[in-house]
């Protein structure tokens, strides 16, 4: 099982208002949600840590729930990391937290 952690952002293109488009990111928020796995919200992109597999399933399932919600284009970028001995989100940013 290779783990990691895995960023991804959603972008529903060509959204009027700002509300529209957090309604449709939240779309894929709540897949994440839903998932069980360890997640963080950020404000540009969620980053999730486990299983590769399983979180590239899980960004897919994000990205179609957004596309399927009767958006006409998304598109979703992510990154990823891939260790024998992965960092948590929290070993990578509690020094930065107040």
């Amino acid at each position: 099982m290779a783990k990691g952690s895995l960023a991804i952002q959603v972008l529903p293109m060509e959204m009027g208002s700002k509300q529209e488009l957090y309604r449709a990111v939240d779309l894929a928020i709540e897949v994440i949600k839903g998932s069980g796995v360890r997640y963080e919200v950020g404000p540009f992109e969620t980053t999730m840590e486990g299983d590769l597999d399983k979180l590239w399933d899980i960004a897919y399932r994000a990205h179609r729930a957004v596309k399927d919600s009767g958006i006409v284009s998304v598109m979703t970028y992510v990154k990823m990391s891939e260790s024998d001995d992965p960092s948590s989100i929290e070993e990578k940013v509690a020094k930065h937290r107040a």
